[in-house]
């Protein structure tokens, strides 16, 4: 296991407003790390700390085990609403992003090409960015994230804008980046959270509050419940009648808490048995993210 990234205590504070206060984790290297938390929790403010586009008021990061006064050329960066040239094409914008990113000059050109391709605007390289669609765009930002093969990626709300389809096709794109690169990302889409994430970070009012693996976390918030789906609303209150049980109900489907009830699969098998019940469906749930995401990151 490799440390890429180890934050200690940072903070920052705009005046009266205290932004973000003693955020402390680490990132492996080749992980998706998701910053999960409401409007103004801090998400913004602590990428930007890592990007080098803001100060911290105190605090300390280390990029494997140094301590760097500019961080900025092991980092690529996709703000939320990325700003174009819109006189320049992707292929001079991506150069440009190259060059100032430090690739050298006879290079640039090659890598801006190869980066184009991979996400997609191979055949629009050469087209000014001015006439590009939104998700062309999110494409070209994070090409000029990308350009210069950072060590780690930070993406501000980088689908939020998109619709499905170019949702799950950036999303398939960070995928294949996390191969060779670190990302952490701040969304509000809990879906792709959960689909692509070794991490989550909670932040509530500049607070980390809550950290870990999707499974950790889950465990730690599990409230897990039996859910039975009947062939019939009859089958269903047949079932309610004879089961020992509290349970919602809701059209066919009953809903059993596990914990407060001491209920094991076991029993419901057996009493769905007993009663030789029509079913279509038995399963044991946990709190989806956004539950927990209520409970963790909305909790006063």
């Amino acid at each position: 296991m490799t440390i890429l990234l180890q934050v200690d205590r940072l903070s920052k504070r705009f005046g009266e407003h205290q932004a973000t206060e003693n955020l402390s984790f680490e990132l492996e290297a080749h992980t998706s790390t998701a910053l999960i938390g409401p409007n103004g929790a801090g998400k913004t403010t602590t990428l930007s700390m890592l990007a080098g586009l803001v100060s911290p008021s105190s605090g300390t990061l280390r990029l494997l085990g140094e301590s760097q006064q500019d961080f900025r050329p092991y980092i690529g960066f996709l703000p939320q609403y990325p700003k174009f040239f819109p006189w320049l094409s992707a292929l001079e914008f991506t150069e440009m992003a190259a060059r100032l990113s430090g690739v050298e000059a006879r290079r640039a050109r090659m890598e801006a090409q190869k980066t184009l391709e991979f996400v997609g605007l191979g055949d629009a390289m050469n087209k000014k960015s001015g006439v590009f669609s939104g998700g062309m765009k999110q494409r070209l930002g994070l090409a000029q994230a990308i350009v210069h093969k950072p060590k780690l990626l930070l993406l501000d709300e980088p689908v939020s804008a998109l619709d499905p389809v170019g949702r799950r096709q950036v999303m398939n794109l960070l995928k294949d980046l996390q191969q060779e690169t670190t990302i952490l990302y701040s969304t509000h889409i809990l879906n792709d959270a959960e689909e692509m994430t070794d991490q989550l970070l909670f932040l509530r009012k500049g607070l980390l509050v809550e950290q870990g693996s999707l499974s950790d976390v889950r465990d730690a918030y599990a409230e897990p419940r039996i859910v039975i789906e009947f062939e019939t609303a009859h089958e269903l209150r047949r079932f309610a009648q004879e089961a020992p049980w509290k349970m919602t109900a809701s059209r066919c489907v009953a809903t059993i808490d596990v914990l407060s009830q001491k209920v094991h699969m076991s029993d419901v098998l057996s009493v769905l048995n007993k009663g030789s019940f029509s079913v279509l469906k038995v399963e044991l749930q946990k709190a989806s993210l956004e539950e927990i995401f209520m409970k963790v990151a909305l909790a006063e």
